[in-house]
């Protein structure tokens, strides 16, 4: 515990260092200097950012001890204390260092809590510091800070990376720490998700929405049996595994994307059922009920379609404002297989055959196209035809290309498909990357509410303590 004494003496500090840095730029101010080259100007610039950078950190830190010091902040954070899971203590106040986006460490007095019961000489892991929590300061870094730390995580190509360009902006951490940061901004904001009951600040009501899923691939480091190499090291198998991503977007009376309206992107290695939870609880948060019209549009995979019927029953969605459609490029490849399988055809009579049934599923002939594929069903290859044939039975209901046409609706999913290359194939996918289940997790979530243009609702969920009232 310490005194008010020791907190009056850190304020004169403060007081002091922030007149040192502006008496610096004063004389920077006063003492022109002349620069003749791009190389002495560039330092320059960095010699003023530091010290502008040294000045916000020290008035960020000047404000935040007044916030941590003011009567409202205070009592908000004994109400924290008697929500919390666990009883709680105060324990006195401690100093610690906070980072700030400016790229400076800076010292604050901070009261902490810990569990009843624990050693006050044991470690502090066990506690809250329930003022930080208030403020959305974890791991000792400022909101600011742990945003765009995360955000280069999840933008750029690698970690090490994230913490270059931290490292070239005057932000000293390395490449654990970012790790670090970003994985728990991440499931900090996983956990709030889950926990959050409010709607969307936009809705779809009104509007024509189209929802599709589909998954990437990626090589996870899972566990082997057996003994260690010999540098000690745990064993592992880079086994791929199929992250599941979900989109959910609006389109104009043309058919083409509303750029007002972000498109809500997902992604999890949780398998079918989790993507299929999540897409419910944001269709539910977006009002899908008060949709004009509903898409749901995909390729041929079974663990699609056999939930698609439940989730517009869970939604209680009316069969007249939904509509199933398999991806119009993907019956057109079926075609082309199918066609490839007749060996007595020259390459021209395979490309001809194959346009006629493009033409015929376009104009909503999707019988005549069942027929053409069945009559070619002879021969060594019959058993391979046949299975495309009983493919185009199967989603024959999904096959509305002419009526979705004429509604001014997409028949291709190359949305889905271009969100898996961004989410995850330009940054999971690649020789020799192995991921974590919880690394990866963190990185699709992240990435994910990047490329939707959500990052703003990600640090609302990330910076909350909601989740942490539950554990």
């Amino acid at each position: 515990m310490t005194s008010d004494s020791g907190l009056t003496s850190q304020e004169s500090d403060d007081a002091r260092y922030i007149q040192e840095v502006l008496n610096e730029l004063r004389q920077m101010q006063e003492t022109p200097r002349l620069v003749t080259s791009p190389h002495e100007l560039e330092a320059l610039e960095r010699e003023i950012r530091q010290c502008t950078d040294r000045l916000g950190s020290l008035l960020v830190a000047h404000h935040l001890q007044q916030a941590l010091d003011s009567a409202a902040l205070q009592a908000e954070q004994e109400q924290l204390v008697r929500q919390w899971p666990k009883p709680l203590k105060n324990d006195g106040r401690v100093k610690m260092g906070i980072r700030t986006a400016q790229g400076h460490t800076v010292p604050v007095w901070v009261t902490y809590y810990r569990r009843k019961g624990q050693r006050r000489a044991g470690k502090r892991h066990a506690g809250v510091y329930a003022g930080l929590v208030l403020l959305g300061i974890y791991d000792r870094c400022t909101p600011a800070l742990a945003a765009e730390v995360s955000l280069l995580a999840a933008m750029l190509g690698s970690l090490d990376e994230a913490q270059a360009v931290l490292a070239d902006r005057g932000i000293a951490l390395d490449t654990k720490t970012v790790r670090l940061i970003a994985y728990r901004y991440a499931a900090r904001a996983r956990l709030e998700q889950q926990l959050d009951t409010a709607v969307f600040k936009d809705t779809v009501a009104g509007r024509r929405v189209v929802i599709s899923s589909d998954g990437g691939r990626l090589r996870l480091r899972e566990s082997k049996r057996g003994p260690k190499t010999t540098k000690g090291r745990h064993r592992y198998t880079g086994a791929w595994r199929e992250p599941k991503v979900l989109i959910i977007y609006v389109v104009n009376t043309e058919g083409k994307r509303e750029a007002s309206f972000a498109p809500v992107i997902d992604a999890t290695l949780q398998g079918p059922d989790t993507v299929f939870a999540l897409l419910r609880t944001y269709l539910q948060r977006l009002a899908i009920t008060q949709a004009d019209q509903v898409l749901f549009i995909a390729d041929g995979a079974p663990w699609i379609w056999k939930r698609v019927p439940h989730l517009v029953h869970a939604l209680g969605l009316p069969a007249a404002q939904v509509h199933e459609l398999l991806d119009f490029y993907h019956a057109v490849q079926r075609l082309g297989q199918v066609a490839a399988l007749r060996k007595d055809w020259s390459a021209k009579a395979r490309t001809r055959w194959r346009t006629q049934q493009r033409h015929l599923l376009l104009q909503g002939e999707v019988e005549q196209v069942i027929a053409a594929v069945r009559v070619i069903c002879r021969g060594r290859n019959s058993r391979a035809i046949r299975t495309h044939h009983d493919y185009f039975v199967k989603h024959q209901s999904r096959m509305t290309y002419a009526k979705l046409m004429t509604l001014k609706m997409p028949i291709g999913s190359g949305a889905i498909e271009s969100t898996v290359r961004r989410v995850v194939n330009l940054r999971l996918k690649g020789p020799s990357i192995f991921w974590g289940r919880a690394s990866a997790e963190a990185i699709l979530l992240l990435r994910s509410y990047y490329k939707a243009g959500r990052w703003n609702l990600l640090k609302h969920m990330a910076t909350s303590h909601r989740a942490l009232l539950e554990a």
